[in-house]
């Protein structure tokens, strides 16, 4: 939604470091974003005089009953008219120094403006989670002198007695916790009249009050034992030894590691810490994602495609949109690391983006033996306390580079130079919920022209919406104009052919006998793996078993209670109790002995996943090890690495996944290829099928033969004929993109059209879908949209919540007037909720 009192050309907001300019005037207020749902608007409130707050700034204020995370937006010298001052609270404290910078502030309000966004939700994706959390305000005692205001009362052998009854209570309450600090809110709880009793022990000075910043947002502190003195003969033969142990180590160690090491206590180090021979202190530590010891490496030698595309990339000066187009195995990794290196030297950093996380450790570990320890890892795999720490890390204005998945593209980079978007086609770059449904290569190219920097889109089978946008530029005649290249790598590294393809008629298989989910000629392939000792990937459309159980007696089909979709067959391992699950909503139960409606002992799985390809494969082939790669089995924290090195080291003959396989993964030693059913892909309700078809196919066949052996693809399939499938027979996007590109123009879809997807749900089924009959109509009075709707979701009911959609339509370059979208929201009852998805990448 567009937010009518915040607009960039009206704020002002500090470069960070920078103070704020404002005259003669002093401030005494400043304008607010709360974190609070529902709240979009601007808050005011009084600057305390201890706190010199900067807009860009953290805060923590009062807000009702609570105590809410915000940013300051911009400092007043007056408040607005409509506010008597007595009203106005004041700012509890700083939670945070700003780190908005004027161009990254723009970035936010134009992801917020086109996305249709309130900003704080945009802000809230932009920042670490748990930066703007609740802080909580607390009590402790004040102990002894030095600490805090000093009291005569604390002199006192007996200072309740001076106190009143409530402040008693209090300060017996705190005198009864070991560390003498309870919340606020607690004390409240337990004492009536709380504030009044701790007011008056504030007065005295037996406790102070302070606040705590969310628990997420403190750093991590370990204690650190530093050498100071000369080990000497005063000493005893144990502690001289713990000294020199410490000596040889620089005289700096972690002090768990050095108890560890000496194999001694905490006392001993505290004695020697009170003779003077060492200090104790607490240190932050860094929680950033430790990845293994890598060897460094040096830059390749290029091919020709691969230095001519480096040389115009590094002849770039300011903002510049490029599309790297290589086939799969051409070195485009290699480009971006040589294209990074001498930023690196002028101070400046890199963000790299990639689809998966699954995808990071390998290209991770591919910048790290180039760069060392500049580079970081940014994606939603990390700890809180990670990703805190890693965000912290960028606002040093160190050179750097940043690797991760589409949220990265908010990381706060000083003095970027360069921003890579890695497979640039995939989906994964489109967020469709929650809001903001940004799409990370349209972000990018915004921020890559307020930074001032270049922006390349790397992939073997570019999206529609990229090529379409450079080849306009292209016809300028020099393949430049508007700061639009089109760089291509046609071949290779080292002249390796692309694999061929072979494409099966499973109609065919069927016909000669063959009722195996494997052709005859993928079992022969499989055959000859095992003897050669060479390694595969099988791809399969979907995880689980089966794609669903139906009872063949009665043709019953098991069905999730909460979504209108069939349960899929899970079987976790052997003698485990099996299950079926929901895709959608998780939800799970056991499979039944019989028939829910006719109590027939017949039930029958049909379908494949991953699972029941590698129960197939155990059975046709005992001997070949196998390794299942899908959202399964790599829920856990560093799963993608370890599969993917137990798979490089050796330790199995065949990778069986889904689509996580398709996604820029480099495995040399990988010769074969095996597509089980490619009609999952192509047959789908959606106008954008062929083209996720074409470069799903296109990307698994890419993984073969990319090494020094030659690779093999067989494609299963029981349409043959369908041009997706003739085009990756033959690698041939040109074709592929030319007559997909003609149907996209007839029907006036992106890139030659835009859409707005109005996603609508309810737990109710008939106020959705009056609800979106209501909008409908609404909407159809603007004569330059065309409205497409409204139908029904293509699965109906998700966890319970009934689906409806409207689908919005018009010409990109004649805009029309967009409809206020807070007109469209009074329309929805507070019972359906609507997200406006704003060019829509999945419309199913």
């Amino acid at each position: 939604m567009y937010i009518n009192d915040v607009k960039l050309s009206s704020l002002v907001v500090a470069q960070a470091g920078e103070s704020y300019q404002s005259g003669a005037t002093v401030n005494g207020w400043v304008e607010v974003l709360v974190d609070c749902p529902g709240s979009t608007g601007l808050f005011t409130y009084r600057l305390p005089a201890q706190l010199e707050i900067k807009p860009g700034d953290i805060l923590s204020v009062p807000f009702g009953a609570q105590q809410l995370g915000a940013i300051a937006i911009r400092l007043l010298a007056q408040p607005n008219v409509d506010l008597p001052p007595e009203k106005i609270r004041e700012v509890e404290d700083i939670v945070s120094v700003g780190f908005f910078p004027s161009a990254y502030w723009e970035l936010l309000n134009r992801v917020a403006a086109y996305y249709y966004t309130p900003l704080i939700q945009v802000i809230r994706v932009a920042l670490p989670p748990g930066l703007l959390g609740r802080s909580q305000r607390r009590i402790r005692l004040v102990r002894g002198e030095g600490t805090g205001k000093s009291s005569y009362l604390l002199a006192s052998p007996n200072p309740s007695a001076f106190l009143t009854a409530t402040a008693r209570q209090v300060w017996e309450l705190l005198q009864g916790q070991p560390a003498g600090d309870y919340s606020f809110a607690y004390i409240q709880q337990k004492v009536k009249s709380a504030y009044r009793g701790i007011r008056e022990l504030l007065r005295f000075g037996l406790v102070e009050s302070y606040l705590e910043p969310p628990r997420l947002t403190r750093p991590k502190l370990q204690k650190a034992v530093t050498l100071t003195a000369t080990i000497d003969d005063e000493l005893t033969t144990r502690q001289r030894e713990i000294l020199e142990v410490l000596r040889r180590q620089g005289g700096e160690l972690w002090q768990n590691e050095l108890l560890q090491i000496c194999n001694a206590s905490s006392s001993t180090l505290k004695t020697l810490a009170q003779k003077g021979y060492i200090v104790v202190e607490e240190r932050e530590v860094l929680r950033t994602e430790q990845g293994p010891a890598i060897a460094g490496d040096g830059a390749k030698f290029l091919t020709s495609a691969q230095a001519s595309a480096l040389a115009t990339i590094q002849t770039l000066d300011g903002f510049a949109q490029v599309l790297l187009h290589g086939v799969t195995g051409s070195g485009k990794t290699e480009v971006y690391l040589q294209a990074i290196a001498p930023l690196l030297n002028q101070g400046k950093s890199a963000l790299v983006l990639v689809p998966e996380i699954g995808l990071t450790p390998q290209l991770t570990d591919r910048f790290r033996a180039r760069f060392g320890n500049k580079v970081s890892v940014y994606h939603s795999a990390l700890s809180d306390g990670e990703r805190y720490d890693t965000w912290r890390q960028m606002l040093t204005g160190e050179p750097q580079v940043v690797i991760g998945t589409r949220s990265a593209v908010f990381a706060p980079l000083p003095n970027l130079g360069l921003i890579v978007l890695d497979e640039e086609h995939d989906s994964s770059f489109k967020q469709d919920s929650p809001i903001p449904t940004y799409h990370a290569r349209t972000v990018a190219q915004w921020r890559a022209e307020l930074e001032n920097c270049p922006l390349v889109l790397g992939s073997a089978t570019p999206s529609l919406e990229s090529w379409v946008s450079v080849r306009r530029q292209e016809a300028g005649g020099r393949g430049q104009q508007a700061g639009g290249y089109y760089l291509s790598l046609p071949e290779r590294v080292n002249s390796r052919p692309l694999p061929p393809v072979e494409i099966v008629d499973m109609r065919q298989e069927l016909q000669q006998g063959n009722r195996s989910i494997f052709s005859r000629s993928l079992q022969t392939a499989l055959q000859e793996l095992q003897e050669r000792k060479q390694q595969g990937i099988l791809f399969i459309h979907r995880r689980g078993h089966s794609t669903f159980v139906s009872c063949r007696s009665c043709g019953y089909v098991l069905e999730c209670p909460y979504c209108d979709v069939s349960l899929a067959y899970h079987h976790t391992e052997e003698k485990a109790p099996e299950l079926l699950r929901c895709h959608y909503c998780n939800y799970g139960r056991s499979h039944p002995k019989f028939c829910p409606d006719c109590s027939s002992p017949y039930l029958k799985f049909f379908g494949s996943g991953t699972q029941r390809v590698t129960q197939e494969l155990a059975r046709q082939f005992p001997e070949l090890r196998l390794i299942r790669f899908d959202s399964d089995t790599t829920r856990n924290k560093g799963s993608h690495r370890t599969l993917l090195t137990q798979f490089a080291n050796g330790e199995a003959d065949l990778l069986v996944g889904t689509q996580m396989l398709t996604k820029g993964l480099d495995l040399p030693q990988v010769t074969l290829v095996g597509v089980v059913a490619a009609d999952g892909l192509l047959n789908l309700s959606d106008y954008r099928a062929s083209e996720r078809a074409f470069q799903t196919l296109t990307q698994v066949a890419g993984r073969a033969g990319r090494g020094d052996d030659p690779g093999m693809v067989i494609v299963q399939t029981y349409t043959t004929e369908h041009q997706v499938i003739a085009a990756v027979r033959s690698h041939d996007y040109l074709s592929f993109s030319q007559a997909e590109l003609e149907q996209r123009q007839a029907l006036n879809y992106p890139p030659y059209g835009r859409l707005i997807l109005l996603r609508l749900s309810s737990l109710d089924p008939i106020q959705v879908q009056n609800t979106a009959q209501i909008i409908a109509t609404d909407l159809s009075t603007e004569e330059e949209l065309e409205i497409l709707g409204p139908a029904p979701a293509s699965i109906l009911r998700v966890a319970n919540r009934y689906r409806w959609q409207i689908l919005i339509k018009f010409a990109p370059h004649a805009l029309p007037q967009l409809p206020d979208w807070e007109e469209v929201r009074s329309l929805c009852p507070s019972s359906v909720s609507l997200t406006i998805d704003v060019d829509p990448i999945n419309i199913m």
